[in-house]
């Protein structure tokens, strides 16, 4: 997929080549595509994905992990192109709110935008969480903490909570580039044990204290098992899709990039095509390193660390806890992320549908340095505030908040994918506002069947979530669009401003890109 920009040196409205000068919303101009990268990439934390999420997936499909993580990044590679092309048109920091906006209407872009805004909420709770469960098992591991109580995760994801704030109230410049440091260096440790047990399944030197000594190249995992319906491979699409998510979160930095036309999308599609190759690749590994027979499979479930099982095993015990606190600082980076995009979502919605659009205030506020705090304030309040009600009403450990708010979290974001996706034939396709062959139109078509089937598939039929806590996952992530809804139905002005507000910016962009 080849992206193309209306003008090859454009930059956007409001660009400040130097100096970081404030775009027109109050945030300043000063990030690199790397940094864009860098916020997408955490947001995304394939070190922690990659130790944590795959478990989900062989509860459903058994053997078949890396069959559904090739399934998700296909579809992720197909909703990549919607994303593409909106951000090579628009330019705000309301992401999937500007971009369903300006193309479906104010009112279906005030709602996604909302779904948005909890899917980030949900994901906050999931990374935070992540970070305490890898925080507590590392510091159990070296001693430092022989006997954690039981609250101890919720401890230190509250930590996570409070250093993600305090970083996203700093200049954006600063915090993407600790992101982009920290999962790079970490994703670079799993590449290297991935490699070795790798190495050491093909030549078949399996260690004899390996979770399966009897292992080795299997090709298998790539088949749906005996006795799987190859529809249930869609169930564990779901954890697929949350190990990917956040690919998309660049797009909410559209008014902070120096050249926002070409680094957004180059940021977004690269992004997208590092997680299909690394998630399909590592899950391959990981899944043949356990066996892919039924005690392997049943190995692999109940690990806590896959990696740091296999860094333990095939190479040496410190491996693991070094892994083990990887993860833990994979996990901080996303939940930093996650209060970024979430914190720019609502200010976003809170200038576009202010009275008085010229007088920034409350939500709709920006410090010196450019960085919209109240909001960021307000979004970490809500991440903790589901944690606290899942530990103290539902006896919650933090394992559960996990599992619980990431599969809320991509139900809701699928729903977002597939209102974006949808603006984005509008825009190419109905209204041409780009250059772009017409036959492009197989590939955002492509990526509505796939979300379609795959939300059909983990709703209906629905006595699938019929025991336990899952019955109610997509009860909650009903509720939050339903909300978002109802808000829009129930006060039309903000529909009306947001419009307004989605016109001017539309118009300020071609303004800038004719007055070049």
């Amino acid at each position: 997929m080849a992206i193309t920009t209306p003008r090859p040196d454009d930059a956007g409205p409001g660009t400040a080549e130097a100096g970081g000068l404030p775009g027109p919303g109050g945030l300043r101009r000063t990030l690199s595509v790397w940094q864009a990268v860098g916020l997408s990439v955490a947001l995304m934390a394939p070190s922690m994905a990659a130790n944590i999420n795959p478990q989900g997936t062989a509860g459903t499909v058994g053997r078949a992990v890396p069959l559904a993580f090739l399934l998700a990044a296909i579809g992720v590679l197909l909703v990549a192109y919607g994303f593409v092309r909106l951000c090579q048109y628009f330019q705000h920091a309301g992401s999937v709110y500007a971009f369903v906006g300006a193309t479906l209407g104010p009112r279906t872009g005030l709602a996604s935008g909302f779904g948005l805004l909890g899917t980030y909420v949900f994901y906050g709770v999931v990374t935070s969480s992540a970070t305490g469960i890898f925080g507590t098992a590392f510091l159990q591991a070296v001693g430092i903490w022989p006997n954690p109580p039981s609250w101890a995760p919720f401890l230190l994801a509250g930590v996570a909570l409070l250093g993600a704030l305090a970083l996203t109230i700093a200049p954006a410049k600063r915090g993407t580039t600790v992101l982009l440091t920290v999962e790079g260096l970490t994703v670079l440790l799993i590449l290297v044990v991935s490699a070795i047990v790798l190495v050491r399944l093909v030549s078949g030197s399996v260690p004899a204290g390996a979770p399966s000594p009897d292992a080795g190249l299997d090709l298998s995992v790539f088949t749906v098992p005996p006795g799987t319906e190859t529809s249930a491979v869609f169930l564990g699409v779901v954890f697929g899709f949350l190990s990917f998510a956040g690919f998309e979160a660049a797009a909410t930095l559209g008014e902070e990039a120096r050249n926002p036309r070409r680094d957004i999308p180059r940021a977004i599609l690269g992004t997208a095509v590092f997680g299909g190759v690394y998630f399909v690749v590592v899950t391959a590994i990981e899944m043949m390193a356990f066996g892919t027979d039924e005690a392997g499979v049943q190995s692999f479930i109940a690990s806590p660390s896959l990696l740091g099982d296999l860094g333990s095993s095939y190479i040496a015990g410190w491996v693991g806890d070094v892994i083990t606190l990887g993860a833990a600082i994979s996990a901080f980076g996303s939940c930093l992320a996650c209060v970024v995009g979430a914190a720019r979502l609502t200010f976003a919605f809170a200038r576009d549908t202010a009275r008085n659009p010229g007088r920034a205030s409350g939500l709709a506020a920006t410090t010196a340095a450019g960085t919209p705090a109240l909001a960021a304030i307000v979004v970490t309040a809500a991440m903790a505030l589901v944690q606290l009600v899942c530990a103290v009403f539902f006896d919650a450990e933090a394992f559960d908040t996990f599992l619980w708010s990431g599969t809320i979290g991509t139900l809701i974001l699928l729903v977002a994918y597939l209102l974006t996706t949808v603006g984005a034939i509008r825009l190419v396709f109905v209204q041409r506002k780009l250059a772009v062959p017409r036959w492009q139109v197989v590939i955002p078509v492509l990526a509505l069947v796939v979300l379609g089937y795959t939300i059909g598939r983990n709703v209906a039929p629905y006595p699938a979530y019929a025991d336990g806590p899952a019955f109610w996952f997509p009860i909650v992530a009903g509720l939050w669009l339903l909300v978002g809804v109802v808000a829009v139905l129930a006060a039309p002005a903000l529909a009306q401003r947001a419009g307004a507000a989605l016109t001017a910016a539309e118009l300020g962009g071609l303004e800038a890109v004719d007055s070049r």
